[in-house]
Order: C-alpha cells, then sequence, then structure tokens
C-alpha cells in the first residue's frame, strides 16, 4: 500500500509518499523559516495560510518525484496533533478531503510518533525494543519503545524543552530566529570552558528534565557582559558554547541512566534537536563503552516532515493498529495530545 502524508503542525509544510514495502517514495517540504524570521517567532495565522499556499503544489511534487499517480494512493495521513490548531486544520482538512474524493481511508498520526520512529527510515534501522530521547522545540522526553504504539513515558521535562533552551538562549544572545541551529554554528568558533553554566537535574537520579534554570544562567551572563562594555562576538560564541555543552551533558548523561536502568542497548534520537552534531558525536563516544549504539534520522528529517508521518501510518497500518474505514471521514484535531493517549 501507498500512503501519502501531510505534515503542517507549525512551520513546515510536509508532503510525502510511503509505501508499506518498499519505504519511503519521495517527500517534499517547505520551511516558513524566512517569513517568520521577521517577527522574532513562529505567527501561527500567517503559518496556517502559508500551509494553504504550499500544500497542493507539494503534492503535486511528491507524486511527480515518486512516477505516482493519484489512483496509485491506498490511504492518506495526517498529523492530528499536537501542534498549532490552525495549522493542523490545514493538513487535516486536506488530507481528509482528498481522502473523502478518491474512497480512500485517512489515518490522524501523533505528531511526535512520527519523529520516534523517523530513525527507522535511516539505515541501519533500529530494532525494537529500545531507548528513545525525544528532543525538539517543545518536547524533552525519554521513552522506552517495545513496538509501534507501545510506549513507556520514563522521564519529561518539567518547565523548558532542550529546544526551548536553545532558542531562548540564542534570543537572549542576540542571535535571531531560528535560534537553536544559530547558536549551534556560533558554538562552533567558541571556548564552553570560559562559562560555568549549571546543568540542571543532572545529578536528580530520574530521568527528568529541567532548563529553565540554565536559560536564567544565560541571561545572568548576557547582562554581565552587557554592563561591561557588551556582548563582544568572542564572548557570544564563548557563551553559546557554553549553553550548547550544558544541554547535550545532560541529555546524553539522561539518555545513558535510562539505557542502564532498562538494560537496552539501543538507543533513538528523534527531534530537531537531534541534528545537533556535538549531541551527535558525545552520544557515540558515550555508548562505546557500553557496547551500545545511537541510531539517529537523517539530517534531513529532524525537521518536521511528511516522511515521518506517511511512514508512521505505514508502520500502524503494517501491526495492524490503524483503522482503514473509507466510508469515516468526520476528523478533529488535538492540539495538545499526550503521546501516551494514543491509541
Amino acid at each position: 500500500m501507498i500512503i501519502l502524508g501531510f505534515e503542517s503542525s507549525c512551520d513546515e509544510t510536509g508532503v510525502a509518499a510511503v509505501c508499506t514495502e518498499r519505504g519511503l517514495l519521495a517527500h517534499a517540504l517547505h520551511t516558513q523559516i524566512a517569513m517568520h524570521q521577521e517577527y522574532g517567532g513562529v505567527v501561527p495565522e500567517l503559518a496556517s495560510r502559508d500551509h494553504i499556499r504550499r500544500v497542493v503544489p507539494l503534492t503535486r511534487q511528491v507524486l511527480q518525484d515518486a512516477g505516482l499517480q493519484m489512483s496509485d494512493i491506498g490511504a492518506v495521513a495526517y498529523t492530528a496533533g499536537p501542534g498549532l490548531a490552525g495549522a493542523l486544520l490545514v493538513g487535516a482538512s486536506v488530507a481528509q478531503s482528498f481522502a473523502w474524493s478518491r474512497g480512500l481511508p485517512a489515518i490522524g498520526i501523533h505528531h511526535l510518533e512520527g519523529h520516534l520512529l523517523s530513525p527507522m527510515l535511516a539505515d541501519p534501522r533500529p530494532e525494537f525494543p529500545f531507548i528513545a530521547l525525544l528532543v525538539s522545540g517543545g518536547h524533552s522526553q525519554l521513552m522506552r519503545v517495545d513496538g509501534v504504539g507501545r510506549y513507556e513515558l520514563l522521564g519529561e521535562t518539567l518547565d523548558d524543552a532542550a529546544g526551548e533552551a536553545f532558542d531562548k538562549s540564542a534570543k537572549l544572545m542576540g542571535l535571531g530566529y531560528p535560534g537553536g541551529p544559530a547558536l549551534s554554528r556560533l558554538a562552533g568558533s567558541g571556548d564552553a570552558s570560559r562559562f560555568d553554566l549549571p546543568r540542571p537535574m543532572l545529578h536528580s537520579g530520574d530521568l527528568d528534565f529541567s532548563f529553565s534554570g540554565l536559560k536564567t544562567a544565560v541571561l545572568t551572563r548576557v547582562k554581565a557582559a552587557e554592563q561591561n562594555g557588551g556582548l563582544d562576538e568572542q564572548t557570544r560564541a564563548d557563551l553559546a558554547a557554553a549553553t550548547q555543552a550544558a544541554i547535550v551533558e545532560v541529555l546524553a548523561a539522561k539518555s545513558i541512566r535510562a539505557l542502564k536502568q532498562t538494560g537496552l542497548r539501543r538507543l533513538v534520537v528523534a527531534g530537531g534537536v537531534g541534528a545537533n552534531q556535538l549531541l551527535r558525536a558525545k552520544l557515540d563516544a558515550a555508548l562505546k563503552p557500553l557496547k551500545a549504539r545511537a541510531y539517529f534520522p537523517p539530517l534531513e528529517l529532524c525537521t518536521d516532515n511528511g516522511a515521518m508521518i506517511a511512514f508512521a501510518a505505514a508502520e500502524r497500518v503494517k501491526a495492524g493498529l490503524a483503522t482503514l474505514d473509507a466510508s469515516a471521514h468526520s476528523f478533529t484535531v488535538k492540539p495538545r495530545w499526550d503521546l501516551a493517549d494514543i491509541a
């Protein structure tokens, strides 16, 4: 079966075609970064309108790139939540309309389940069970994954997620939007040892996260620098490097603790922060003595994309967890949706 997937939860419009037997056939993505830069963050109404403009051309591109006709599609998938309500409604309504017009089933997918399973699009593909570190702009979670739909929450953020810590710290340093990638790039020319920043909950003994205190520490350093002549470029780079090092150390330490507590030897890292090169290197090095391995999605699939939604739908179909009722086309979206609540 070929599944056409739509992602529109925030500021990326993604469309992809995935075959349950052959995997990813084609995907296309449009990011709204340039549009939102003027405002320093995502404007929900503008995001929704841009999804409307982009989704049909992207769908045509995917079908062309995959060499498919509309008649080849066997099911349609879409992000049902969590995310921005208006943005979710664009992808959901387009997907449901497409499915209704072709007499196809439509499958609502949890956005985080898409991220969770996205490393399985890479080669080699991790086998179940594994520990998953979900790190994105709004989520920092550690999950035990025993199979598709079989997820156990081990730990989560109590306040700011890792991605928020990157973005908010970058904003304090005057790096603009999107802050996380800009901070990581700048950190490459900085000295992380210059600033001693806290590692919140590093020794808490549990698997929860907290990054709001780190953000406050960054703010304190920025104000101190401004009172002493301003935040020059090298100071900004050093502070960026120290911030990145603090976040990565906590993420890596908690991930290793999760592996040790469960006895598992496979770690899957997914979400936008999973593209961070320091995090990848730190985990690879730390896991070798444990004879464990980290798995990451391809860099192009770390951010939100349609491929992960179509793939998650394909995996749910193969596991018998998707309802393939072609006559059911009423729908809703869930801006707030706990991963533990998925059916």
